[in-house]
């Protein structure tokens, strides 16, 4: 098949339709309107991680100050009897 006969059918419009196409895409993705979208496409997921990242902290400090508090009620309530290490058998130390 020989690339004078590709041209002449419908498969060369199709490739000048794919090319044109293509350039008017690339020109259209590089534009500096095109930038600023993608901009402040990332501006917004950089404030959405951020927004992330904050919830987690604080749920972490929660989880911590729960922790913490629980730890406390076990020294109070139970004064110094620890409880036993499941690996050796023995008592766990209270030293922190």
């Amino acid at each position: 098949m020989s690339a004078l006969k590709l041209l002449k059918g419908t498969h060369g419009l199709l490739l000048g339709a794919g090319v044109v196409i293509g350039s008017v895409g690339i020109k259209m993705l590089t534009s500096d309107s095109a930038k600023r979208v993608y901009v402040k496409a990332v501006a917004a997921g950089m404030r959405a991680k951020h927004a992330c990242e904050d919830t987690f902290e604080s749920a972490r400090a929660e989880v911590d100050d729960i922790v913490a508090e629980a730890a406390y009620l076990n020294e109070t309530a139970y004064g110094s009897e620890a409880e036993p290490d499941v690996e050796s058998g023995e008592p766990a130390s209270t030293e922190a």
